[in-house]
C-alpha cells in the first residue's frame, strides 16, 4: 500500500530529545517500511527514517530558538499533502485537529489518532463540527469525554521489541518517570510511589513552557523534599539507525528545497 504518516514538527522523528507523539510515528513509519509498503513521511527535515521523506521544516521546530510560532509550518505542510493526496491509498494524521478542514473531500481514505487529552471543554463543538472524520484512540479512556464521532477503533501504541528487554529482577535498584512534567502525567505519584517505597526515583523528562509554571510551583519543591528524587532532565533513547532511503524537499513547488540540518 502507498501510505502516508505525517508527523507533528514539533520533534523531528524519531526525536533527539523528548518526543512522545514523534517517536510513536517513527515506530510506526519504520515497522510499515519493514512490512513492505511504500510509506511517505512528512516530518521536520532532520527526520532519520527509512521511508520517503517529505521535509516541512528545517528542523524539528521546539529545537529551532528561531522559530516562535508552530502554525504556520503546521498549515503550509497541510496544504502540502491536500496536493498530494492522490498520490496516497492511506493518509494517517497524527497533528490533532489542523487538518480537518482540508481533508473532507477525501476523508474517507484518511485516519486520524488522537494522542493527547480530550477531556478539554474547547474541543466537543469541534469534534461534533466533523462527525465524519475516521479516528483513533490510544486508550478506551481517552475517548470518552466525547461527542459521538466517528471511531474506527483504539490502537495501544506499540513499542518495538528489542527497545527494552525484559529482566526479571530489578537492574540498579531504582525507579524511574520517563516522559514529560505535566499535571495529567502525574509526576506527583511518582514522587509519592517513591517516598513510600523507599526506592531512589531519576526523574528524566521535558519541562516544557506551557509546564514550567507548574514545575516551579509544585513538582520541584515536592522532589526538594525527598533525598531519594534525582531530576535528570530530557534524555535520548538509543537506537540502532535504520538505513536512511529517498529524501526529499518539501513545498519545491513554490519556495525550492529546504536546506538540510543534520
Amino acid at each position: 500500500m502507498k501510505i502516508a504518516q505525517v508527523a507533528p514538527l514539533a520533534e523531528r522523528c524519531p526525536p533527539r530529545l523528548y518526543g512522545g507523539t514523534e517517536r510513536i510515528v517513527s515506530y510506526l513509519t519504520e515497522e510499515l517500511v519493514r512490512q513492505g509498503h511504500d510509506v511517505t513521511l512528512f516530518a521536520s527535515g532532520d527526520s532519520r527514517t527509512a521511508a520517503r521523506l517529505v521535509r516541512c521544516s528545517d528542523m524539528a521546530l521546539r529545537l529551532n530558538p528561531a522559530v516562535k510560532d508552530h502554525v504556520p509550518y503546521h498549515l503550509v505542510m497541510m496544504d502540502e499533502v491536500r496536493r498530494r493526496a492522490d498520490d496516497f491509498d492511506v493518509i494517517h494524521f497524527h497533528t490533532d485537529l489542523l487538518h480537518f478542514p482540508l481533508i473532507r473531500d477525501f476523508a474517507d481514505r484518511t485516519l486520524t489518532t488522537l494522542h493527547g487529552r480530550l477531556d478539554l471543554p474547547d474541543l466537543k463543538p469541534f469534534y461534533a463540527a466533523f462527525r465524519e472524520i475516521p479516528l483513533v484512540s490510544i486508550s478506551d479512556s481517552q475517548r470518552r469525554p466525547m461527542p459521538a464521532v466517528n471511531w474506527a477503533g483504539t490502537i495501544p501504541h506499540g513499542l518495538p521489541r528489542d527497545l527494552l528487554p525484559f529482566s526479571p529482577r530489578p537492574n540498579g535498584g531504582y525507579l524511574a518517570f520517563l516522559g514529560r512534567i505535566s499535571p495529567e502525567k502525574r509526576p506527583d505519584r511518582a514522587i509519592a510511589i517513591a517516598a513510600r517505597s523507599g526506592l531512589p526515583l531519576k526523574i528524566a523528562a521535558k519541562v516544557g513552557k506551557v509546564d514550567r509554571a507548574y514545575w516551579d510551583m509544585v513538582i520541584a519543591p515536592l522532589a526538594a523534599r525527598h533525598d531519594n528524587v534525582e531530576f535528570v532532565g530530557e534524555i535520548t533513547t538509543p537506537r540502532r539507525p535504520p538505513s536512511w532511503a529517498t529524501r526529499e524537499p518539501c513545498f519545491s513547488r513554490s519556495t525550492g528545497p529546504n536546506r538540510s540540518v543534520w
